[in-house]
């Protein structure tokens, strides 16, 4: 019979004190029988997504990947793949990364390298159209065997681009079918139901226009930075990496093959071979210095040739310009209906003002009236009350004079310009 172990032997002892100081019970192998309190939750951020995937000759295929797979498959940094995420809502950016580009316009969402574009899987129609309009251009292209100037990144971010005009286009559009009749109403006819769609209305129209400003600085920012316009030429650095690496390759299968020619198992060194040695070394170190300069000279004059896309992101930031140039339109519209109806309350405030006016200086001469009316009424001794006519009279020269005096008002109101009559 074997040995009984002793659970409070040495090696399990310090598993026992630990689970006592965090009060739960351990088994003889030192573990707790409830599990690690957090064995059920996942690491922070390691959650996979789907995604879909479209190569180079337009074939879509799904993927299932977390986030630090992509950031290892794209080199990414972290703070990039939080444009990508549908949670949160991010401004518009285009980043131009060492092997992907990074693009959040609108509801297209993606990372396009120099083989393929990684889209977040959705089933928003702005998603779905990029993803099938891609992978038709790209199958057209290649069942025709048609030679495009433009890498496949390039394809790839100028289908964003057309379809994000596109959208912010039509967005415009729609507003202004919408705005254009609300104004006419409210010109004609101003009331609160009224002025509460045009408040409505007028926030849509600052949204809108935050959202095609910011694509439009975006595409002027890059238009600006020469470097971050070569940074984003992915086919060209890929070809330029291959080639480096091809060429490191055969000057080390050529130094294997004149080291294992010059020294043989059998031969003595002598000082002569090792004085070659060592001018192999050295011209095997100028050669890689000459290569490096040379890599540096190429991607700087590939830095300098960047014209291809800037007249890419010039032709849509004319097309954003004219979005901008329409809201601005449409804002203008509204400031002026604004102002008409200022300028009709105003008015309506001046004719106010005259009818208050005139009713003051009625009510003014009306109170004479009603004093001399009220003088006549109290109980005095006099002989004017004796004769029967005489409050005719009195009441006929007051009703005159009040008139005079009100005809008088109204010329002086005339006369300082108060109100035209």
């Amino acid at each position: 019979m074997g040995e009984q172990p002793d659970p409070f032997s040495a090696s399990t002892l310090p598993d026992f004190i630990s689970s006592q100081k965090i009060g739960r019970p351990v088994t003889l192998e030192g573990q707790s029988n409830r599990g690690h309190p957090y064995s059920g939750l996942k690491k922070r951020g390691q959650s996979s997504r789907s995604w879909v995937k479209i190569d180079e000759n337009g074939n879509s295929t799904v993927l299932e990947l977390d986030k630090a797979t992509i950031m290892k498959r794209c080199s990414l940094p972290s703070r990039d793949l939080r444009l990508l995420d549908p949670l949160f809502i991010y401004p518009s950016s285009i980043l131009g990364r060492e092997r992907a580009i990074v693009v959040s316009l609108e509801k297209i969402r993606c990372i396009i390298t120099a083989e393929e574009v990684i889209l977040m899987n959705a089933r928003d129609a702005s998603v779905v159209q990029y993803q099938s309009e891609l992978c038709k251009r790209l199958q057209s292209n290649q069942n025709l065997n048609l030679k495009d100037d433009l890498p496949f990144e390039f394809k790839a971010l100028e289908l964003v681009l057309e379809l994000s005009c596109l959208s912010l286009d039509a967005q415009v559009n729609e507003l202004e079918m919408e705005v254009y009749p609300v104004l006419d109403e409210l010109a004609s006819n101003i009331s609160t139901l009224n002025l509460e769609h045009v408040r409505r209305l007028k926030g849509r129209l600052l949204a809108l226009t935050q959202k095609v400003q910011k694509v439009c600085d975006e595409i002027e920012h890059l238009m600006d930075d020469d470097d971050d316009m070569a940074e984003m030429y992915l086919t060209e650095k890929r070809e330029r990496s291959e080639a480096h690496a091809s060429v490191e390759l055969e000057d080390n299968l050529d130094e294997d093959f004149g080291s294992s020619g010059i020294v043989s198992k059998s031969a003595p060194v002598s000082p002569v071979g090792s004085t070659s040695g060592n001018l192999g070394k050295l011209q095997r170190a100028f050669s890689s210095v000459v290569g490096s300069h040379r890599s540096l000279l190429s991607s700087s004059s590939s830095g300098e040739n960047i014209d291809q896309l800037e007249m890419l992101l010039e032709a849509y930031f004319v097309v954003v310009d004219n979005t901008l140039s329409k809201l601005s339109s449409l804002k203008e519209y509204i400031d002026d209906t604004e102002d008409l109806i200022n300028i009709k309350l105003g008015n309506v405030q001046n004719q106010l003002i005259q009818f208050q006016l005139l009713l003051t200086a009625a009510t003014f001469v009306a109170a004479i009236f009603a004093a001399v009316t009220a003088v006549f009424g109290m109980n005095l001794q006099d002989s004017v009350f004796k004769d029967p006519t005489m409050f005719q009279w009195v009441l006929l020269v007051t009703g005159i004079g009040c008139g005079l005096l009100y005809f008088g008002f109204v010329l002086y109101f005339k006369h300082k310009k108060v109100f035209p009559l």
